[in-house]
């Protein structure tokens, strides 16, 4: 590939060396360097594909973390992984893979669709999850366990109606009932949720309304006291005016 690019790089300076001999008016200056622009560009572009092709490819087949790897086989067990932690993808190349003993509940969606060269499996010793969340992992044994026998040690440890059952043997109305009851502790945590803020907000209502008539009477009780101390303050003028008209009379 590199050769390549070598022998792209070589023509492309002797054909513009080439060029720049034979004719040097401005017009075909101008064509060379357009010539030269567009095949650097080129040039640029096919080392970047070649870049993305390379790495890309060491991606998928590199060990993840914090797995060990020899050859085909991929090896996870007993490191404590959970659903979170657990890697998101394994090698393509991968003829065996060991996921047993850790603390996995379940397994995301087409985490095994890829690994077409897969020969074993093994995922007992995981405390599964038999919720709606294990359809995946049912609907992957139930098509590979005849061939890896990947299903057995695969039980569910809860909910406790199905704790001991293998995976691979539930019905769909088994996971789809635990699904129902999840759905309705949701609903009714959420419906518990909405009436503590409702409450909440008819509290804040009913103490802004009481806050607001007590305001109501101490400024009622204000004016009052208020014009009755004015009127109190006007009574002895009066007095005073009417003996000073009755002294002058």
């Amino acid at each position: 590939m590199f050769v390549c690019a070598h022998n792209l790089t070589a023509t492309f300076i002797s054909e513009s060396q080439l060029a720049v001999k034979h004719s040097s008016s401005p017009h075909t200056l101008r064509r060379i360097k357009d010539l030269q622009r567009k095949r650097l560009v080129t040039m640029a572009r096919f080392l970047l594909l070649y870049s993305l092709l390379l790495f890309g490819g060491q991606r998928s087949s590199a060990c993840p973390e914090p797995c060990s790897c020899r050859g085909g086989r991929v090896d996870c067990s007993s490191r404590s992984l959970t659903s979170s932690s657990m890697p998101t993808s394994f090698p393509a190349g991968a003829t065996e893979l060991l996921l047993h003993d850790n603390l996995i509940t379940t397994l995301p969606n087409g985490l095994l669709d890829g690994l077409s060269s897969l020969r074993s499996v093994s995922l007992q010793g995981n405390p599964w999850l038999c919720d709606c969340g294990v359809l995946y992992l049912r609907a992957w044994l139930r098509r590979h366990s005849a061939d890896l026998m990947a299903h057995v040690g695969v039980n569910c440890s809860s909910p406790p109606s199905l704790k001991g059952r293998l995976v691979a043997y539930l019905t769909e109305e088994e996971v789809l009932d635990s699904c129902q009851y999840w759905y309705c502790n949701l609903a009714f945590a959420s419906f518990i949720c909405l009436f503590v803020f409702v409450a909440a907000q008819a509290a804040l209502l009913v103490a802004l309304i009481i806050f607001l008539k007590r305001f109501e009477r101490l400024s009622k009780e204000a004016r009052r006291t208020t014009e009755e101390i004015l009127a109190v303050g006007e009574s002895p003028r009066e007095n005073e005016y009417e003996r000073l008209k009755d002294s002058s009379i």
